[in-house]
């Protein structure tokens, strides 16, 4: 133990882990045991070297997400060095299971972030603090300074509107103006929150982009960033460059941001329809689920998002494609929002970007999540995965199903290629409203988007022609449609279906989703 903790971080865990066991271990724990020290006779001249460092408090931190094969919870791992020596270090863990890589990168950096605390206390009372010249992080960076007060935080790194790619398309908004658009960012103006913070309704002039009183103007989505959120200044630079430079009838409109001290905000045109995530998920008397239509309305849109991200003049790979990153306009056009974690695809002869592997469990192509090589096909994964959700009606992942269907991806598989069993994957919700020929050929598209080889998964351009062919057919052949077994069934009511003028929208609930809209 003393080795573990005072000279080899580096195997912390697993002799942190096997001294649980001293007491009674069994077969398992010796040969553990034995990896150790094989382990260990590797690298038997490898050890901590000290020499002349500057005076600097560095913290590396790094999660491996999703990491246990028992309980699906991540490992916290992070270790602090003063003048190159190692002072504090932790392999722990998590005690809650997260959904994403951003998630469990932001529980591990909340921790490191608490003993950089208490470190930076105690070395200003040591009187060690003023020869202290920054603390970094692999996942964040902040400027220590000379601050002499030992329960402040330490101020983070300069952030300046330079790093912004220039773009006229768009307005630089003051924080003031978004605080009196937002009517001061009140409790009754939330349109959802989730881990990048919070997402406020407003109201602004249409042409001088001025702060309107509410119910005149236009309606923006102001999404306010958390300072301690799971999304970053980077994510957010990101996403302003991106949007801000991309315009597209499937992409959501990127109005403004605001850059001023700590204040980190981006304001959207206001999908009024929110997210497809409510719309397939979410039960209750506010809205109807989706018809069968405008699910491959919706499923087309999305589509034709991607591909134009993946086109030649553009090729950046999204990276996040999920139901709560489509969002719905008043026509139930669909359009890709949150493109923090999106990268720019492979140039010249390269194949693949390589990347630390980041997303949401359940979205992420299988090769990615193991080797970290990402290329257009993993966006195209993704798609099949939402794909899939909208033919069934069921989330990716879902741990309340019956054990074997926790992973829709794994149960539904071996339904999807086959005529006689795809009923049995579809949402029953949508009895009679399709033919079984078009939501065969629907569920085989997804089956090849959902191929575990990148090569045998199709391009988003020609997941496009496909899915227009169907669409097609569908609206030619009208909603009512018979199953196999020729027999007509009573449908139910879903949204898109004809309703009187008198028939009130049904909107979502508020969720987690970016734009989400009231």
């Amino acid at each position: 133990m003393y080795v573990m903790h005072c000279t080899r971080p580096d195997i912390g865990y697993a002799v942190g882990t096997l001294s649980k066991f001293t007491g009674s271990p069994g077969v398992e724990h010796w040969n553990a045991l034995i990896r150790v020290l094989r382990y260990l006779e590797g690298i038997i001249n490898v050890g901590l070297h000290y020499s002349t460092f500057p005076t600097v408090l560095e913290v590396y931190t790094n999660a491996t997400w999703n990491s246990d094969p028992n309980d699906s919870k991540s490992i916290t791992a992070w270790i602090f060095t003063l003048v190159g020596a190692a002072i504090s270090w932790r392999s722990k863990k998590q005690t809650c299971i997260t959904h994403s890589t951003i998630e469990s990168e932001f529980i591990d950096m909340s921790s490191a972030r608490e003993e950089a605390d208490w470190l930076w206390s105690m070395l200003i009372d040591i009187h060690y603090g003023r020869t202290v010249t920054g603390l970094n992080s692999r996942s964040v960076s902040t400027d220590g300074g000379n601050d002499s007060n030992p329960s402040s935080r330490v101020p983070p790194a300069t952030r300046s509107e330079g790093e912004i790619l220039q773009s006229p398309n768009l307005k630089s908004f003051s924080f003031s103006d978004l605080k009196t658009a937002t009517r001061n960012f009140r409790p009754d103006s939330v349109l959802g929150e989730g881990g990048f913070g919070s997402v406020f309704k407003g109201w602004i002039d249409e042409n001088t982009f001025a702060a309107t009183k509410p119910g005149t103007g236009v309606i923006i989505a102001v999404k306010r960033l958390n300072q301690e959120g799971f999304q970053g200044h980077r994510e957010w630079l990101a996403e302003v460059n991106y949007l801000g430079q991309f315009s597209h009838p499937h992409l959501v409109k990127l109005i403004g941001y605001c850059l001023e001290d700590e204040h980190r905000l981006l304001v959207y045109e206001f999908m009024p329809r929110g997210s497809l995530e409510n719309h397939l998920f979410r039960r209750g008397s506010y809205f109807q689920p989706l018809s069968w239509r405008l699910r491959l309305k919706v499923a087309l849109g999305a589509a034709k998002g991607l591909a134009f991200l993946h086109s030649a003049e553009t090729k950046v790979i999204y990276r996040d494609f999920k139901t709560s990153n489509i969002l719905l306009d008043s026509n139930y056009t669909a359009k890709l929002s949150d493109f923090g974690l999106a990268k720019d695809g492979p140039t010249g002869d390269k194949s693949h970007v390589s990347t630390r592997v980041m997303g949401t469990y359940g979205y992420a192509a299988p090769e990615y999540m193991a080797t970290g090589h990402l290329t257009s096909k993993s966006d195209v994964y993704s798609f099949g995965v939402v794909l899939l959700e909208m033919l069934s009606g069921r989330r990716a992942i879902d741990k309340n199903r019956p054990s074997g269907e926790h992973n829709l991806v794994e149960w539904a598989k071996p339904y999807l290629g086959n005529k006689r069993k795809v009923f049995r994957v579809l949402d029953t919700r949508l009895e009679g409203q399709y033919s079984m020929d078009v939501a065969s050929k629907v569920a085989n598209l997804a089956l090849r988007c959902l191929s575990k080889d990148p090569r045998f998964r199709p391009s988003m351009s020609e997941t496009v022609k496909e899915l227009e062919q169907l669409y097609q057919q569908s609206k030619d052949a009208g909603n009512t449609r018979t199953h196999s077994n020729n027999r007509p069934r009573p449908r139910r009511r879903s949204a898109g279906d004809v309703t009187s003028r008198n028939t009130s929208v049904a909107y979502p609930r508020p969720s987690a989703s970016p734009l989400y809209a009231k």
